[in-house]
């Protein structure tokens, strides 16, 4: 039987559940929180609760592994506390999720794959020290490289709604972003076709500034332009700023290319129109 040991089961793990699920796979999934353990025991996985349940056996059972917690100042928090018996795994497929922060800024030009990793902040430095700390072991891994995330429970209707959404602007400014549900299908279609040492690129085809998201998003609901600001002089939190400090737009033609996939939520006005019909029922 297929398992996954899935180390910080998160967001975007979740999303994949119902994927694997439906395959007939086994999930162990690893949370720091005995109540997100019981829920995620409620949706059909099996939880370890790190620094409390030994995981050594569940990493050796696994056919299939993926790592989603974000990197330490220490490092690749896996592989510190199981470096070993990760790397005498004898799993078919082992995938990491990154970020395309490894990019760094590229002044709102195009990147791909192949671009070399500059990246401008602490976080995407520590993403592209544990991407090596990875490669460096003999592994059939995939690397996934995710733009900005959103989805169910992670879209700006809340903000918008509340009136305390603001459109910072910084000309030239744009990123790009990537549904949830859009994470899910390539991960199972990597599973389905894996391609050791690979490594892709995860997000829609329309990168596009963060304050046109919003002014959609305000569309959608009938509700006024949230208002501008600034970004020189806009009150900011030093994390809020430090996401401002990378511009570019990410190619995706590789999932197409390479692992067959059609994209759910090919630009942002799909996938908020989607997000909005599933709150409103």
């Amino acid at each position: 039987m297929p398992t996954l040991f899935s180390y910080g089961h998160g967001y975007s793990a979740q999303a994949l559940t119902p994927l694997l699920l439906a395959q007939g796979f086994t999930i162990i999934g690893t949370t720091r929180s005995a109540d997100k353990a019981e829920r995620l025991a409620a949706s059909g996985i099996t939880p370890r609760v790190i620094g409390q349940d030994d995981l050594s056996g569940d990493i050796q059972q696994a056919t299939h592994i993926l790592m989603s917690a974000a990197p330490g100042e220490n490092g690749d928090p896996c592989l510190t506390d199981y470096r070993d018996m990760v790397a005498a795994s004898e799993a078919t497929w082992v995938g990491y999720l990154s970020t395309t922060g490894v990019y760094g800024d590229h002044g709102g030009a195009w990147v791909d794959e192949d671009t070399a990793l500059t990246p401008a902040t602490r976080r995407g430095q520590m993403r592209v020290s544990a991407e090596a700390e990875w490669r460096a072991l003999d592994l059939p891994l995939h690397i996934f490289r995710l733009a900005g995330i959103y989805g169910p429970g992670r879209g700006p209707f809340s903000k918008v709604r509340a009136g305390t959404a603001r459109r910072i602007i910084k000309p030239g400014q744009v990123f790009s972003r990537i549904h949830v549900e859009d994470i899910a299908q390539v991960l199972a279609a990597s599973i389905a076709q894996p391609n050791p040492g690979a490594i892709y690129n995860l997000c829609d085809d329309d990168p596009a500034p963060p304050q046109d998201v919003l002014a959609y998003a305000a569309e959608l609901l009938n509700l006024p332009l949230p208002p501008e600001e600034d970004f020189e002089t806009a009150e900011m939190t030093p994390m809020a700023r430090s996401f401002y400090a990378e511009s570019k737009k990410v190619r995706n033609d590789r999932i197409k290319d390479e692992l067959g996939v059609s994209l759910l939520y090919p630009d942002y006005r799909k996938g908020l129109q989607a997000l909005l019909a599933l709150e409103t029922g």
